[in-house]
């Protein structure tokens, strides 16, 4: 009987072996920077920039600056922030949940990301830092924290302070998981190291790694541990996230079917983003052979999952509305679609409804321009999602009288602006000086399928 293993595609081509792994991997740190890193680089900075102009104004000036109104009082500071949480999703779930399933085709793309997930919280967690106008005060009003305000203490009812502990819960797990990974990495790299600088750098970062049987078998109990309690944490953060909207008696937020949508919507928004940096680093720093055709295929099939799973709440939702018989709730989905901002919605339907469905072919989802196109127009589509739930649902107040449009200021885009700068330069720098692959697992597939060493 032949193998099952044998009738799939390696994971790793072009023959490598476990001396190429390392070579190839180490060799883009060990390397200077390339033209196309630097002038990558100069646009992120650039950007990041000219939006710490925008935050800047914004705690000198206040909130003010930003559109918001009476009636819209969250619009784009609540919309990127459940957007970045979201796009934070696929890296925890690709170093997690696949590794307790034993998911080998994660080998190639876990590393960078679970770097994608790190700094897409981070980018999450500027928009309630900076929502709260005297963020230096923040500890007080976001921790329960004793204090010298007389008894001022965080409300435990409220998913807003849920949010706080869920979030710094899932980055804490993540950067442990994310820096343990790469213990075993900045230990090849010390070893490589042909200057003392380099190599004194790797070796604290390395922690003393020494590549004994013992220490491999503590870290694999660890990474099954932490595995263990991402897990749970894949699926806690984004539901908590849309307790902000299901717990309000809003029409169009009133809603239970907000936690799977909103975990689902995460994950497809996420892996459109890991697919659109690594399409990105696989052509520029020639890892054709490790981030392959295969795991570009699995990539897209689980978009086409998440994306049908998005298409059916968005019908589920219409619906419900129709069916509880309220004419608040009806009103609130009907305008969404053919209210002032139906451009929106139509935006959102036609990116994530649409648009995934193209990958059911074969020669589209193997396609890398094809994918590559079609990530960058989910998370269009996501944001406009998010955009979509909160500023449609608010902008038509119960009494007419208090009906606003919203209208996003300057400082709103700068903001935006600031976070895409920050988790671009982040990343960038994650990709030239730590290995965007995780040789020692790359090396274990190597192993696995019995090629020379």
């Amino acid at each position: 009987m032949i193998a099952e293993s044998s009738l799939r595609e390696p994971l790793v081509t072009g023959g490598k072996t476990v001396h190429d792994v390392t070579v190839d991997i180490s060799s883009r740190v060990e390397d200077k920077p390339s033209k196309t890193w630097l002038l990558a680089m100069a646009v992120s900075l650039a950007t990041l920039t000219v939006g710490a102009f925008a935050v800047a104004s914004l705690l000198w000036e206040g909130i003010g600056m930003w559109g918001l109104n009476k009636t819209v009082g969250w619009a784009w500071d609540i919309t990127n922030f459940v957007w970045w949480v979201g796009i934070g999703h696929a890296g925890t779930l690709i170093s997690a949940i696949l590794l307790l399933f034993r998911q080998r085709w994660r080998m190639s793309i876990n590393r960078a990301a679970e770097a994608m997930t790190i700094f897409a919280v981070i980018c999450a967690a500027m928009f309630p830092v900076l929502h709260m106008g005297r963020p230096w005060l923040g500890f007080y009003w976001a921790l329960p924290l004793p204090n010298t305000f007389g008894s001022l203490w965080v409300n435990f009812n409220s998913p807003l302070l849920w949010d706080v502990f869920a979030i710094s819960t899932y980055f804490s797990v993540s950067l442990v998981f994310w820096y343990i990974g790469l213990i075993p990495d900045f230990a090849t790299i010390r070893d490589r190291a042909t200057n003392k600088v380099s190599a004194a750098i790797y070796g604290v970062l390395s922690f003393g790694w020494d590549g004994a049987a013992k220490t491999w078998s503590h870290y694999e109990t660890v990474a099954l541990v932490l595995a263990g309690l991402a897990t749970p944490l894949v699926l806690s953060v984004h539901t908590i996230v849309s307790f902000d909207f299901a717990t309000s008696v809003i029409p169009g937020w009133h809603t239970t079917i907000f936690p799977p949508y909103f975990v689902a919507g995460a994950i497809f928004s996420g892996f459109a983003m890991v697919l659109t940096l690594l399409l990105i680093t696989r052509k520029v720093y020639k890892l054709e052979d490790y981030i392959t055709i295969q795991h570009i295929e699995l990539m897209n099939i689980v978009i086409i999952i998440t994306g049908s799973i998005v298409g059916i709440a968005y019908i589920t939702e219409f619906f419900i509305a129709w069916y509880s018989g309220v004419e608040a709730e009806q009103y609130a989905f009907i305008n969404r679609a053919t209210g002032p901002y139906w451009w929106a919605y139509w935006s959102m339907m036609t990116c994530n409804v649409i648009s995934p469905q193209l990958f059911w072919f074969k020669r589209i989802r193997t396609n890398l321009a094809a994918t590559f196109v079609l990530s960058i127009i989910v998370n269009i589509g996501m944001w406009f999602e998010r955009f979509v739930i909160i500023v449609t649902s608010l902008h038509r107040d119960f009494l007419p009288s208090s009906w606003a449009m919203f209208y996003p200021s300057w400082a709103d885009v700068g903001v935006y602006l600031f976070t895409f700068g920050l988790f671009f330069t982040a990343f960038f720098l994650f990709a030239k000086f730590f290995p965007v692959i995780n040789m020692a697992e790359v090396k274990s597939i190597i192993k696995a399928t019995g090629e020379k060493k």
